[in-house]
């Protein structure tokens, strides 16, 4: 049994970011003008071109690698998304964790379990709705680990994941971007174990965005 650990995938995650760096600067005219200051101004044509490339590099990775959970990759056609919606890239507040049990045993899906630090919360308004997430932080990763009301129906029934790195978190604001929710490896390989969300973590609202999960097709 492999352990998911979110590093996993933020190890990924990081390679794209490398790869998208100079698309992005190259096509994003209103990038933050200062550091410290959250990149809000984006326009719908400058994202949907960054996620539509960082999705088919992952498509690409999970084809060609060998740390891929996909076992068929000769039939593999590429991952199944949600449309690019910047509706769905939200501007949340933090408030620090503050709490004496800093620490949380997150399980996982084997029955195991890892430790990772509570974080901060984070309160932002989605399809109109108040919306509030516990931000765990692994590895020098902020993990948002979560389950909607899209969860067992358009995507995976255990949840989804986003890793942020912690340096994007400016003056108690936080970018999270639910387009890049994505199934852990478990989704497609029943070989790896992945953690559970938090049961806090569960939003009242459908989050149709990010990646779907297809059962049959993969």
């Amino acid at each position: 049994m492999f352990k998911n650990k979110i590093i996993r995938w933020s190890t990924l995650a990081m390679l794209l970011a490398i790869l998208t760096y100079f698309f992005v600067e190259t096509f994003q005219s209103n990038t933050a003008s200062s550091a410290g200051t959250l990149n809000e101004n984006i326009t719908a044509e400058e994202h949907t071109a960054e996620i539509e490339l960082q999705r088919k590099q992952k498509d690409e990775l999970f084809r060609t690698s060998e740390e891929s959970p996909i076992e068929e990759k000769a039939t593999f056609h590429g991952l199944h998304y949600y449309e690019p919606s910047l509706a769905h890239r939200v501007v949340a507040t933090l408030t620090p964790y503050e709490g004496a049990e800093k620490e949380l045993k997150i399980s996982y899906t084997d029955g195991t379990s890892d430790t990772y630090e509570r974080l901060a919360y984070a309160d932002f308004t989605v399809n109109g709705s108040a919306q509030r997430l516990l931000l765990l932080k692994n590895e020098s990763v902020i993990s948002v680990l979560f389950r909607d009301q899209t969860s067992g129906e358009e995507t995976y029934g255990g949840g989804r994941y986003i890793d942020i790195p912690v340096e994007e978190m400016q003056n108690n604001s936080l970018i999270i971007d639910f387009n890049k929710a994505y199934n852990p490896y478990c989704a497609y390989a029943p070989d790896f174990a992945c953690p559970l969300p938090p049961a806090e973590n569960t939003l009242t609202v459908a989050i149709a965005a990010g990646e779907k999960y297809v059962e049959e097709k993969h």
